[in-house]
Formats: structure tokens, sequence, C-alpha cells
């Protein structure tokens, strides 16, 4: 079973602790399938809730921005709602009331006013009395 020229120089470490040496070793393989079966369904949960929706969002707000144009009423981050009068490098001037444009970050606009939320906020504000 063991030949004592090459396990050594004593007898205690070719029976004790050669085979505890190669009895570990055989286990390292299991650690890395269980840890991978433990972490990959984590990764792909995490993939599919958190990072593949905030992909979305930022694909689709570069979309909008890329395909604004004169005339779109728009809400930037600071809640100032206004209508795109004009375009620079990348600088856009809106129209927030008459003879009243504020030059804003393309970046600062964060989505479109749709017609009838654009009608409700100047009904509402026309119907507000005057301090």
């Amino acid at each position: 079973m063991f030949n004592l020229e090459t396990c050594g120089s004593t007898v205690i470490e070719c029976v004790v602790v050669n085979p505890v040496i190669l009895a570990a070793d055989s286990g390292l393989g299991g650690s890395l399938a269980q840890f991978v079966l433990l972490f990959a369904p984590l990764f792909a949960i995490w993939y599919f809730l958190v990072i593949r929706p905030q992909q979305q969002q930022r694909r689709k707000l570069q979309d909008m921005l890329a395909n604004l144009k004169t005339g779109d009423r728009v809400v930037t981050s600071g809640g100032i709602y206004g209508t795109i009068v004009a375009f620079r490098d990348g600088v856009v001037q809106l129209q927030v009331a008459n003879q009243v444009r504020l030059d804003v970050a393309r970046s600062a606009i964060t989505g479109l006013v749709s017609e009838e939320a654009g009608a409700a906020t100047k009904q509402e504000a026309a119907g507000k009395p005057k301090k």
C-alpha cells in the first residue's frame, strides 16, 4: 500500500499526513460548484430586477432627449415646466412664461409633458389669485 522509500522519512508521515493532505485536495472542486450554484441565481435575479430595468430606462431617456424638437412641452429635473424655443450645443432654451426664457442643460430635461397635463397646469396657474 505505502512505499516507505517514497513517502518520506517516517512512517507516521506516510500513514497520517499524506492521506489527510490528499483528502483535502479532493474537496476543492465541490466547494467551487456549491459557490457557483449559490451565486449564479442571485446574480441572475439581481440582473433582471435591478440592472436591466435601469439600462432600459436610461436608453428610453436618451432616445427622448435625442428626439426633442422646438415646441415640445417638457419638465426639468428641478420641476420647471416650459416649452422648447431653441437649441444650442448642450443647452436647451425654454420659455416658461411670456418674455421669460431659461437656458437649461439638455440632460436636465427629465420628460415630455402630455397636452392634457400641460393644459391642466395652465388652468391651475390661471385660476390662482395673485398675492
